[in-house]
């Protein structure tokens, strides 16, 4: 398997399957064939057949998939047996959500802190990991070697930030500033969350219906 031949659009599926096989699993269904999956998904089961292809054979002809097992390898593809250790920068309305709602643990990562330059956020818990002052980032990170950080961050403070992590050993961005980071740093792994976008996408599909 070549991941560097396989397509954004393929990569981007992967977890929504991940999803669905999570929620069948639970259901107590054992197996599934291509054409079932599709019709739960909305995709064509070709089009299944060819993502899962991508990463190896999983069905078998006359039995389908078993679900169990294409949910944990899946998962292994993911990467999420395989935790990532991750840092918050932050703490406004938007970063507090993501603290609180996001279950990083089975997402893949394992959140170990969270900072802000607000003194009066400092020393405040959320899901027992304290506040920290974002003067303390270079120890913290030190000492801790975070993989990955989230910036909950307006787009002026993570231009003038992201050279301090990258030079910190950060190696991928959950990054909701609208600061392109991937930009000015090709080898580092980038999600960029825009909100805006999505909603003008949504503006586009209803206007063109």
């Amino acid at each position: 398997m070549n991941n560097g031949m396989i397509s954004t659009s393929v990569i981007k599926r992967l977890p929504r399957y991940y999803r669905f096989l999570g929620e069948l699993k639970a259901a107590g269904l054992t197996r599934i064939s291509s054409r079932e999956l599709s019709e739960r998904m909305g995709l064509t089961a070709s089009q299944i057949r060819q993502d899962l292809n991508c990463f190896g054979g999983f069905g078998q002809q006359g039995y389908g998939y078993n679900i169990s097992l294409l949910h944990s390898e899946i998962g292994n593809i993911l990467g999420l047996d395989r935790p990532k250790s991750a840092i918050l920068i932050g703490i406004g309305n938007l970063g507090r959500a993501v603290t609180m709602h996001i279950n990083f643990e089975t997402k893949g990562f394992h959140l170990i802190g969270l900072f802000d330059n607000k003194e009066s956020l400092v020393g405040q818990v959320i899901k027992n990991l304290p506040i920290r002052n974002i003067s303390t980032l270079d120890e913290f990170c030190r000492e801790n070697l975070p993989e990955v950080a989230i910036l909950c961050i307006p787009k002026q403070a993570a231009m003038s930030i992201s050279d301090q992590l990258v030079r910190l050993g950060i190696k991928g961005f959950w990054n909701f500033s609208h600061y392109d980071l991937s930009l000015k740093y090709p080898d580092v792994k980038v999600e960029n969350m825009h909100f805006g976008d999505s909603l003008m996408t949504l503006s586009y599909r209803l206007h063109h219906d």
